[in-house]
């Protein structure tokens, strides 16, 4: 673990930075007393799971393709008709 005070880092924030992007971690001391640690952020996973992609995981209840609505109620949606 890399040790820096505050002045140095304030000055060479970016190299420090960097270092943590390496996973180094750094250690903010404050008269030689370390206050605080820089570390790196843990890595994002990637959620890698696709719905419907094993055969039969998908079940489909009904009819897929007939209107969501009975058509006795369609009258609603046409203009100028009561």
């Amino acid at each position: 673990m890399q040790t820096a005070n505050i002045a140095e880092v304030k000055d060479h924030l970016s190299r420090f930075l960097a270092l943590v992007e390496q996973g180094e971690e750094v250690a903010i001391c404050k008269r030689n007393v370390p206050v605080a640690r820089i570390i790196p952020v843990p890595a994002k996973k990637c959620n890698r799971t696709v719905l419907g992609c094993d055969p039969g995981s998908v079940q489909i209840n009904g009819d897929i393709t007939a209107p969501a609505m009975p058509e006795a109620d369609w009258h609603m949606h046409v203009d100028g008709e009561p």
